[in-house]
């Protein structure tokens, strides 16, 4: 990779701290600022069935892509939009109008990410998105190989993936486009922790700079699937995984690859690590900085709730459709949870949060 490659990786990235500025502030029940942050659920349909998420076994909601009309009320109500998200339980580039949702964004001067299985990046997919002007581009990969890929995502597509990855990579190096910045993420399970090393060769061999190891969330009762506590890694590291992890580490070094196992880049400044005493999620700050919306309309506190509790009713917040910005995050449904998420009896949605999070 040519180090124009590494220098617009670099002018890529979004500014943690100057987020981390515009987030912090007292916490009480009433937000005294409107979300700076928004993620918004483009779709929630899906063409991979991955053993660690809900959708694959259950209804969430009705299937749905995000309106237009949707889509731009909610952006246009949050003037103070710094950073956007555009992914939820679904495939975004399944959805139509992505790059116009970028595009629309992107007028705004607003930092725009989504997380991809990369299944559908074709060349033309891809120029829609360089030319909206996408900032980063995270792949959820999962495996280092077809079989387990196979496995833990429900499609023999890993080899589909890889060609289309290393093909987007080569068009923005032939043709010197700075963005969007492209990552790979595995999701942190015990039984693809000795293939991190070879996770990092794959990322190299396809032209991808940055490798992240990622928490695995999981349902504390009634598990789904593999989404488990005993298949996390979280605290939980064995010696061997430990020096697969150093292994890992150690040869992203040697190949110019970054590689992060703290789980901390979903949300940056705000993502939690364990903080070994019985109140993990008390550091949270996202009930006072971002908003959630599912395709439908529906509000709810964080991406991590659709992964920590059954059930969308049982911690919904407010539906767009129905109610403005301003009446849902600062609406009795948000003082309430703000106010639990403070107290000693937090939200179920979050009582495990930041204490039972994978690497």
């Amino acid at each position: 990779m040519s180090s124009s490659g590494e220098v617009a990786g670099a002018q890529a990235r979004f500014d943690p701290r100057r987020y981390h500025e515009q987030v912090t502030g007292e916490r009480t029940e009433v937000a005294q600022r409107p979300p700076v942050c928004l993620y918004l659920e483009v779709t929630n349909r899906c063409n991979l069935l991955c053993t660690t998420c809900p959708r694959t076994y259950e209804e969430l909601e009705p299937a749905a892509d995000m309106r237009w009309d949707l889509f731009t009320s909610i952006v246009d109500q949050a003037p103070g939009l710094t950073r956007a998200v555009l992914h939820g339980v679904g495939e975004p580039m399944l959805v139509a109008n992505l790059p116009r949702m970028v595009g629309y964004l992107k007028d705004r001067d607003v930092y725009v990410l989504f997380n991809t299985n990369g299944t559908v990046l074709s060349e033309r997919n891809g120029r829609a998105l360089i030319d909206a002007g996408l900032d980063e581009l995270r792949v959820s990969l999962d495996a280092s190989n077809r079989e387990s890929f196979k496995a833990i995502r429900g499609r023999d597509y890993f080899g589909r993936i890889t060609r289309n990855v290393r093909a987007f990579r080569e068009l923005q190096e032939r043709e010197g486009h700075r963005k969007p910045l492209v990552s790979i993420w595995l999701t942190g399970l015990k039984e693809t922790v000795t293939e991190l090393p070879a996770f990092v060769k794959v990322a190299a061999e396809i032209g991808v700079k940055e490798v992240y190891l990622q928490r695995l969330v999981f349902f504390d009762e009634a598990a789904i699937g593999k989404a488990r506590p005993d298949q996390a890694l979280f605290e939980r590291l064995t010696e061997g995984e430990a020096e697969c992890l150093k292994q890992a580490e150690d040869l992203a070094r040697s190949l110019g690859v970054t590689f992060s196992a703290s789980g901390a880049a979903s949300e940056p400044g705000l993502s939690l690590k364990g903080s070994g005493d019985s109140s993990p999620w008390s550091l949270c700050r996202r009930p006072w900085s971002l908003m959630y919306f599912t395709a439908n309309g529906r509000a709810l506190p964080c991406c991590i709730a659709p992964f920590s509790q059954h059930g969308y009713d049982n911690y919904t917040l407010g539906h767009a459709g129905r109610q403005s910005l301003r009446e849902i995050w600062n609406g009795p449904a948000y003082w309430d949870f703000r106010a639990a998420l403070l107290s000693d009896e937090p939200p179920k949605s979050c009582a495990n949060c930041g204490l039972r999070w994978s690497l």
